[in-house]
């Protein structure tokens, strides 16, 4: 069977390298903080993104796009008519790869319509630090490759968009059988998509052959699963699990083939023991398999008790009447809290036994649910419920950035803050090493060398979400 690293290769490249003149002029003068063709980073603490410890005092210089040098700052050469900025006190990480980073949101809390968000979307993910994204399914996938393309060509401040296809099951993608599932990889991937998944009622016929489908022309694809078990989907080829720990059907009892068990709840998996043979075998399943999974912390925690109150820069986004939905909903009482808060922890247990067994960790935000998972707050607040979990701030961020680019095949130029690559960088008036949460602070996003004001950004979509 062959699995993602034996052919990344076939997929699409991530988009060009732009110059600062490729940029639409008004949005140059808009939001661009740096502009210039050679850039110094001086001063400046490293986490680089594969890992490695936080290193300070280092120089990173960038031309042309790409990271042309790294190391101390008293060794480092600034090169002759570069624009320096003293970074003493800042942190520069790599760009973020969100993987369930879709661009639409509730906009009237649960259950409400999801409206595609495609001015404020992509603003507020680059604004956050997010540089690419996966679209991990779409109601709208013209729509989203059409944004893609024009945030390629520099009409759009916004990441790298890797777009899926539409939903492949009977509810969202009309998938009735083996050829419709046939019919919908090949047709979205001929439109241009790189990615595609898989929803909850898909039968194990249907699954394999949209594995078959999407996997001859290159493609992964990744599942929300619930008719398929893990351990099934897992064997059948499947290349990426979504939402880790909570969503696994197979762990339930009276469980029928094809068909997402009904009568359950997924606070039922808060009684599950980790290290038992149950959990460990689906584990070493999607280990043997090389399937990779995303973590959806930012949306799992949602009205978990520990959250706090919603911050003013989350609320200042909100169109009235989404903000007032969302505090509204947000202020009702859950009867599970204490349960939900078990499951999430046996989610974040799940993750680190996962790790340990040599599985491929990534993060996505999932900007659905009660919304308050939202483009970019979310990638931040995943990389917090990460060192949470035990990671440490090295292994989050690598997690969050690194190990997306190696799953979309795109870590030859992207993911980490290496000589040659990219020059996908967050600068954070913090620490993240000693305290996740200054994550939060982000002043400039440089994606292909061209620093993004973030602030900027983030005040060009206040009052927009709910509305565009």
């Amino acid at each position: 069977m062959k699995r993602f690293w034996t052919f990344v290769f076939l997929l699409a490249a991530p988009a060009s390298a732009q110059s600062a003149g490729q940029i639409d002029s008004v949005l140059r003068r808009q939001y661009v903080a740096v502009g210039a063709p050679v850039v110094a980073l001086t001063h400046v603490r490293v986490i680089d993104g594969t890992g490695a410890p936080a290193v300070e005092d280092q120089t990173v210089v960038i031309e042309n796009s790409r990271i042309r040098a790294v190391g101390p700052a008293a060794q480092v050469a600034i090169p002759a008519g570069a624009q320096v900025i003293d970074a003493r006190g800042k942190t520069v990480i790599p760009g973020l790869f969100g993987m369930h980073d879709h661009t639409f949101y509730p906009a009237q809390g649960a259950g409400g319509q999801r409206n595609h968000h495609w001015f404020s979307a992509p603003r507020l993910y680059l604004a956050m630090g997010v540089t690419s994204i996966r679209t991990a399914g779409s109601y709208a996938p013209y729509a989203d490759l059409n944004l893609r393309d024009d945030v390629a060509r520099g009409r759009v401040p916004g990441p790298r968009m890797n777009v899926s296809g539409g939903y492949i099951d009977a509810n969202r993608g009309r998938v009735n059988g083996v050829e419709d599932a046939r019919r919908l990889v090949a047709y979205w991937a001929e439109e241009g998509a790189t990615a595609f998944k898989v929803y909850t009622n898909i039968t194990r016929a249907e699954l394999a052959a949209a594995i078959d489908e999407a996997h001859k022309r290159g493609l992964r694809i990744t599942g929300h699963l619930c008719s398929i078990g893990y351990r099934e989907a897992a064997a059948m080829g499947i290349d990426n699990i979504e939402h880790s720990y909570q969503v696994n059907t197979e762990w339930y009892p009276d469980r029928k083939p094809d068909e997402c068990p009904q009568g359950t709840s997924r606070l039922d998996l808060a009684d599950l023991d980790i290290q038992g043979e149950q959990v460990q075998a689906t584990i070493r399943d999607l280990v043997k398999y090389k399937v990779a999974v995303t973590v959806t912390y930012a949306v799992h925690e949602c009205g978990l008790p520990d959250r706090g109150p919603p911050q003013a820069r989350f609320l200042d986004v909100l169109n009235p009447l989404t903000r007032e939905a969302f505090v509204s909903r947000s202020a009702r009482p859950d009867a599970d809290a204490e349960r939900r808060m078990k499951l999430f922890r046996k989610g974040q247990e799940f993750d680190r036994a996962f790790v340990k067994a040599g599985g491929h960790l990534m993060a996505g935000l999932d900007p659905t649910g009660s919304g308050c998972s939202l483009f970019g707050f979310g990638d931040q607040r995943n990389l917090q419920r990460l060192v949470e979990a035990g990671f440490s701030a090295p292994e989050a961020i690598k997690i969050a950035s690194l190990n997306g680019a190696q799953y979309l095949g795109q870590a030859d130029s992207l993911g980490s803050i290496t000589v040659g690559k990219l020059a996908d960088l967050v600068l954070i008036d913090g620490n993240p090493a000693q305290n996740m949460a200054d994550v939060e602070k982000v002043t400039i996003v440089f994606k292909n060398g061209i620093g993004w004001e973030s602030a900027r950004l983030l005040a060009s979509v206040k009052g927009q979400v709910g509305v565009n």
